[in-house]
């Protein structure tokens, strides 16, 4: 299991010096749209200057048509970033659009799926879907998994479930990762560092339980001596 750090700080500084504290870990850096939005592609040639080592995962979620999710999958694939998300909700068609058109490069980034978002309750997710989470997300992991993608954003609840009905090499990513138990805040389906191992988790994404805390450096160490 890997840790994927969130970059959601209100300003590029703060971001960079949260960076700047972690940097001696070769981790995940996850830079989403208030951070790309507001700082752009400088800001991801900021952190590998920090520390080479961070890969990073641009949390963009593409959804539009199939070819102008494939035209913005070239343009991240071109800025080096090490992985990228798109929306599986967008359909079959246009995941595959997307891994086709990234065949071209030599070294392209991993492309995952988000299957439902973490914020969604199980009745708010049945308003807009009209079916249940688990089978739901399972069903847009295997429509993922087909079309080529890498693997799935999901909740640690659906990560061992998907893995049976895709592969064990097939990527699951998880938000709202709480690892020592800490509040939920904004999201609904969280977890553990222990559920997610159990649930076979690859990525595990921690935001706020890292950067609001007095000493984000030692979180991080006592996370990854719990991996």
């Amino acid at each position: 299991m890997e840790l994927c750090v969130a970059l959601d700080l209100p300003s590029r500084e703060e971001n960079l010096q949260l960076a700047r504290e972690l940097a001696r870990h070769d981790i995940w850096m996850k830079v989403g749209f208030r951070s790309y939005i507001r700082d752009g592609e400088t800001f991801l040639k900021e952190l590998k200057s920090i520390n080479p080592g961070f890969k990073i995962f641009l949390d963009l979620k593409l959804y539009d048509i199939p070819n102008t999710m494939a035209d913005a999958a070239e343009e991240i694939a071109k800025m080096g970033v090490e992985m990228f998300n798109i929306h599986a909700s967008a359909g079959k068609k246009a995941m595959q659009t997307v891994m086709e058109r990234l065949e071209r490069f030599e070294k392209r980034p991993l492309v995952l799926a988000v299957t439902a978002l973490t914020s969604f309750d199980y009745h708010t997710f049945k308003e807009i879907y009209g079916a249940d989470i688990d089978e739901k997300a399972a069903w847009f992991a295997l429509q993922a998994y087909q079309a080529g993608c890498d693997g799935v954003v999901c909740s640690a609840y659906e990560s061992a479930q998907i893995k049976r009905e895709t592969g064990a090499e097939f990527l699951t990513l998880t938000p709202g990762i709480r690892p020592f138990g800490e509040s939920s805040g904004d999201q609904k389906r969280v977890a553990d560092i222990q559920k997610a191992k159990e649930e076979r988790v690859d990525i595990i994404v921690v935001g706020r339980p890292v950067y609001r805390a007095d000493d984000p450096a030692g979180i991080v160490e006592k996370i990854l001596e719990n991996l």
